[in-house]
């Protein structure tokens, strides 16, 4: 539970020090006005559609997968669903919520069938729950989460994104960067190798320390009709040396991606 209290009391940190320095960009009658978040709206508010998804493994041997999944990007009142976060609205901070989040994650591999990974242990996909908040400020969205993994590993992972929104008529364009940090349970436990595997594998035992990725991300709605939008959205994540140097892996630069066909609810 300690590792739990840290990547909360990280949260708590970030939210301390980013929403100040939000609100003070604004003169303060605009602050008294737009800092308050949206009312909670028993209706669905948001995207609902389909979305076919490409995603790239940085693990030695496992092929870039394309799945097709629901689409999600809505409020209904305090719950909330982006993609593939989901959670629970609570108490007013800054200009959004503190959020009960929780994340679907498909990170785990599986040695069988894999000549690369021989001897290697199957690694589970991460079940991170945690805490977090969207605020949607006057100089753009910022998504701030704090996560533990109840799964295998048992690490924490803290996420700090940062939107921008860009109009041209029918197509809206949202820039975005930011970067994920991985305690060292976490890399360990996806991207390390144990003496045993060691062994069994013929890599070399490797054992890494806590990971701090930047990214950078581009979505482009696409307006079809009036309630009827195409998205696209591609991300390229840069793998600290801690994950990039694992002999587990065979690209430092991770690209994910999709293609979505929404409808939209006001």
């Amino acid at each position: 539970m300690a590792g739990l209290r840290n990547a909360f009391g990280v949260l708590i940190f970030l939210c301390a020090a980013i929403v100040p320095v939000l609100a003070r960009a604004q003169t303060d009658s605009a602050r008294t006005d737009s800092a308050q978040p949206e009312a909670l709206v028993p209706r669905i508010q948001g995207d609902i559609g389909v979305l076919a998804d490409m995603e790239q493994s940085p693990i030695r041997g496992e092929s870039t997968s394309a799945q097709v999944f629901p689409f999600a990007f809505f409020d209904y009142g305090r719950l909330y669903a982006r993609v593939d976060t989901f959670g629970v609205k609570t108490l007013p901070m800054g200009y959004g919520y503190l959020e009960l989040a929780g994340r679907a994650e498909f990170n785990g591999y599986k040695a069988a069938g894999n000549p690369a990974l021989r001897g290697i242990q199957d690694r589970q996909n991460a079940v991170p729950l945690g805490l977090g908040t969207f605020q949607i400020t006057p100089i753009g969205g910022f998504f701030i989460y704090a996560l533990h993994d109840f799964g295998g590993s048992s690490g924490n992972q803290v996420e700090l994104t940062y939107v921008a929104e860009l109009d041209a008529g029918p197509v809206t364009f949202y820039p975005e960067a930011g970067f994920e940090h991985f305690s060292r349970q976490y890399t360990q436990y996806y991207f390390g190798v144990s003496p045993t595997e060691a062994a069994a594998s013929g890599y070399a035992p490797y054992g890494p320390g806590a990971a701090t990725n930047p990214f950078l991300c581009l979505f482009v709605q696409v307006r079809l009709a009036r309630s009827w939008d195409a998205d696209f959205y591609l991300r390229r994540k840069w793998l600290s040396a801690t994950m990039a140097d694992s002999p587990l892996v065979d690209t430092a630069r991770p690209i994910t991606g999709f293609a979505a066909i929404t409808a939209h609810f006001e």
